[in-house]
Formats: C-alpha cells, structure tokens, sequence
C-alpha cells in the first residue's frame, strides 16, 4: 500500500508538450518514532524467525486467550503488535507505517502519536479477545502491527482526507479507503471470512484512531473549561482572602493582636504563605 501524501507528493501545472498534470513522487522522510518502530518489528522477527522460532515468542507474547491465565497477561496487548506471522505480514505493516506514520508524528509529535499507535494496536487485541470469550471468532494467537496501522489510517483518513493512497493498486481518497477497510473487516468477522481475528484486530485499530481524533477536540475543550473553571474559583477565593484579611488588621488596629481568634489567626497565616510562596515564584 502506498500514499501519495500532500507532504511528499506535488503536482505541477502541466507537462511540457502535453498539457496533462505531472505526479512527482518523493519519499516521505521518516520521523523517530517511525524509525524505531520499524526496526523493533523488523528486529523481532528476525528473532522471531532465526532464533527462537516460529511460535516460541507467540505462546509468550502474543494475545491467545486460550485460558483464564493468558487472557489477564496485559503485556501481551502490547507486545503482539512487535510479532508478525510473515515476511509478507511484516513488510505490508511496514511500508504502510513508512508511508503514512510520519504524517501523524509531524503533526502530534513523538509523545503523542506513540502512545496513539500502541493504544490502536491494544483495542485491537482486548476486540479479538471479547470476540473469542463470546465466540464470534475461534482461539487461535494473535500477532502483528496491523490494528495500530489501521488506526493511524483512521487519522490520517479525517486529518488528511484528500490524500490519495493505492488500496489493491486502486487509487483512491483515503478516505474512501479507510470506508473500504472497515466495510471489509466486518463483513470478514461476521461471516467467518479468512482470518477473522486480525480483521477484528483491524476493525478495533480503526475505531479506535478514528474515536481518538474525534473525540481529542472535546478532550481538549473540556480541559480548558475545567483549567478556566479552577482558575475562576481561584482568583474568587483570593478575593475573599484579601477581605477577610482586610477585616482582620482592621481589627487588630483596634482592638491589638489579642482580640484575634483562634480562626482569624489562621486566615492571617495563610495569607502570609501565600504572599511568601508569591514572591518565591
């Protein structure tokens, strides 16, 4: 699968002599996070192959909810996105996190678009795992990168929904693409399709980076009105603060330190704290 990214990808007016629109493709240039997480896959699966064997690190790393004891191992909804059933398996996950990862990266930064694609990878595996104890799909180990792909897909399809990528050497919106994937893996779970678990996994990865995207603007409007909200009940409790310490040297001017009650004493200390921790900052 490949992207023809805004970022990487520029059409010119006119090819000279013909009059028809020039398509330069370029690479994207990999981001950090991109970068690792190729390697860490790739790294794995040499491991993986050469070393411990195909299914060595599956019955330790994978998500198999064969019983009680390998459903509650968490680890697993993380570490079975770094495991992939093939070479086929591993370079389609890759190349689609090359060509559309670092869009993301670029745009959320590091931090964020890690914590983004593991979250995507992790729905994918707590999907297929309530799918096998309600016997949608059948037990079996679940591996690879793709429910994190997918939805990074997802986000890429709502922030960049003119970007043209090559679904079964098709070109078409992502969008439309992305529509296409889900149309896809539901109807591959629900009608016993091959590989139901990882179109499940791919299912879950999609409305999970989609949900993300969504909902983050909400997220982030609601932290304002609770950040503004403290704030406001702030500034009215320093207010209050100031009155009630005006009336109290007040009193003290008229009546001397004694007249104070235990109560008062302590609206003074804490007036004079703040005003010490004040001039600190």
């Amino acid at each position: 699968m490949g992207l023809y990214d805004r970022d990487y990808t520029q059409a010119d007016s006119a090819r000279q002599g013909y009059g028809l629109p020039q398509l330069r493709f370029n690479l994207p240039r990999i981001t950090p996070v991109v970068k690792w997480l190729m390697i860490v896959n790739t790294a794995v699966f040499v491991l993986q192959a050469a070393v411990f064997g195909p299914y060595t690190l599956e019955r330790i790393f994978a998500v198999y909810p064969v019983s009680a004891f390998a459903t509650v191992q968490i680890w697993r909804l993380v570490t079975y996105q770094f495991l992939h059933a093939n070479i086929g398996h591993l370079l389609m996950n890759m190349l689609s996190l090359f060509f559309f990862g670092p869009s993301l990266e670029k745009q959320w930064g590091s931090r964020r678009f890690i914590i983004f694609y593991l979250l995507c990878g992790m729905a994918g595996g707590v999907l297929y795992t309530l799918f096998v104890m309600t016997s949608v799909v059948g037990v079996g180990p679940l591996v690879g990168a793709s429910g994190a792909i997918l939805g990074v897909l997802a986000a890429c399809a709502i922030l960049f929904p003119h970007n043209i990528i090559f679904l079964f050497f098709v070109p078409m919106p992502i969008r439309i693409g992305a529509v296409v994937m889900v149309l896809l893996s539901v109807l591959t779970v629900f009608r016993g399709g091959p590989n139901p678990g990882g179109e499940a996994a791919h299912l879950a990865g999609l409305v999970a980076g989609a949900s993300y995207v969504l909902l983050l603007p909400r997220w982030d409007r609601f932290k304002t009105r609770v950040r503004s909200g403290s704030w406001e009940k702030r500034v009215e409790e320093n207010r209050k603060l100031r009155v009630e310490v005006d009336r109290i040297l007040e009193k003290v001017h008229r009546f001397g330190l004694h007249s104070l009650t235990t109560r008062e004493k302590r609206v003074l200390k804490k007036a004079t704290q703040e005003e010490i921790r004040r001039h600190q900052l």
